[in-house]
């Protein structure tokens, strides 16, 4: 098992509640089917969007700030492009959440090292939903 995995799975195993920045009220769109997904597998899901007042069920709120004064953040997953991502990771820490997770493509060393520095877990350029269905099985174990 490589460290990423270790990680990956701790992050999957202790983060249950998942802010979802950039999480798009269309069902085609990949941030939408990631979300369906984490959710049917017993995540909930927190929608972040500015642009909608209700996606997957959910309230949707403007920014991470406003949605932890809603409700517990475990997991900040970022469908944002990169140069979006510095001020997203110093609010997940200003939260408290446990983890940044930067999907596939999205990278940012260096807020994902204050991140870090800050006590959060950090993944970059991976699939929340390609890595969960990939460590399902070790995850109840």
């Amino acid at each position: 098992m490589s460290a990423d995995d270790a990680r990956m799975r701790q992050i999957l195993r202790e983060c249950r509640r998942i802010a979802v920045v950039g999480l798009s009220p269309k069902p085609e769109r990949d941030s939408y089917q990631v979300a369906r997904f984490m959710q049917a597998h017993g995540y909930q899901i927190i929608p972040i969007n500015p642009n909608a007042s209700e996606i997957l069920g959910q309230p949707c709120y403007p920014s991470l700030s406003v949605a932890a004064q809603h409700t517990p953040i475990d997991l900040v997953n970022c469908f944002r492009n990169a140069a979006d991502i510095p001020p997203i990771a110093e609010e997940a820490v200003a939260i408290r959440a446990k983890a940044l997770w930067l999907q596939l493509g999205i990278r940012h060393d260096q807020a994902c090292a204050q991140a870090a520095a800050a006590g959060l877990w950090t993944v970059q350029d991976r699939c929340l939903k390609v890595d969960f269905a990939r460590l399902q099985a070790s995850l109840s174990g």
